[in-house]
């Protein structure tokens, strides 16, 4: 018995020893402020509007999420290869920036269930003959290094054994590029597909159609131990869904149709 009370004593004390761990849903509550990783260079889901503001799905994303917060929005752009870094580093609180929920990510940083999910399409040079997916092999293709497409696309071509796969920093890079013939096709979301061909800036580009990759779902993201927050976010994305804000924001930036279901079948989520 009075082991037993002693092994307690020592429990409690050691505990009490314990440093505090600070909540940084509390933190960002507190501060008044909730700082978003954005990419800008990705439309619909981020870019500038004609004022050079920031806009977008992942935009809005955050100015609501920081509204139910009851805080202001900032948005800290990013491009993809810096969207986590950004976080490790404390720039930013949470991520809103269309980012694919890889395993290899989950080792890293703490991800919310998916709020978005995108079909993919290849995006080519008119003048490189390319209209389906199988067309690019053997061809010099690219993609923006780390993305989803990046992997699929390095690894087809690492599969077909034949072609040439070239990393580039930003999505933005990867269009000019491929508008100046640097290389013959990428892979792209549907929507960023459309939206770059649509918006006249990267002339001489086509869309050959989807790929057989599997939908790409992307989720909010923060610190891997802010189980807190995480909770938070997920919950949050379950009442943009049912609330019907989550179809209001996709009819506003990629356009009519339904939007995409965020649920797996025969997975809980």
């Amino acid at each position: 018995m009075k082991f037993t009370v002693a092994f307690s004593g020592l429990v409690l004390a050691a505990g009490l020893a314990l440093p505090a761990h600070a909540d940084m849903l509390d933190d960002v509550i507190s501060s008044g402020t909730l700082r978003c990783a954005v990419v800008l260079d990705f439309p619909p889901m981020g870019m500038r509007d004609k004022d050079n503001k920031p806009a977008g799905f992942d935009v809005d994303y955050c100015n609501d999420l920081a509204k139910a917060l009851g805080v202001k929005a900032e948005m800290v752009e990013t491009t993809f290869p810096e969207r986590i870094p950004a976080l490790m580093s404390g720039k930013v609180d949470v991520g809103v920036a269309s980012t694919s929920d890889t395993l290899e990510r989950a080792k890293t940083v703490g991800m919310s269930v998916p709020y978005y999910a995108f079909e993919d399409a290849v995006v080519a040079n008119e003048k490189s003959g390319i209209k389906t997916w199988e067309d690019m092999k053997g061809k010099t293709v690219g993609a923006t290094a780390g993305t989803y497409e990046a992997i699929w696309l390095e690894g087809k071509v690492k599969e077909w054994g034949t072609g040439t796969f070239r990393p580039y920093q930003s999505q933005a890079d990867v269009f000019l590029a491929l508008s100046q013939g640097q290389i013959d096709a990428t892979v792209a979301t549907t929507e960023v597909a459309n939206s770059n061909i649509k918006s006249g800036n990267f002339p001489g580009l086509v869309n050959a159609g989807k790929t057989p990759m599997v939908p790409d779902y992307v989720s909010l993201f923060t610190r891997r131990d802010e189980y807190g927050f995480i909770n938070y976010m997920n919950l949050f994305i379950n009442q943009q869904v049912r609330t019907g804000r989550y179809a209001e924001l996709y009819h506003k930036w990629i356009g009519d149709g339904e939007p995409a279901d965020l649920t797996i079948h025969g997975v809980y989520r």
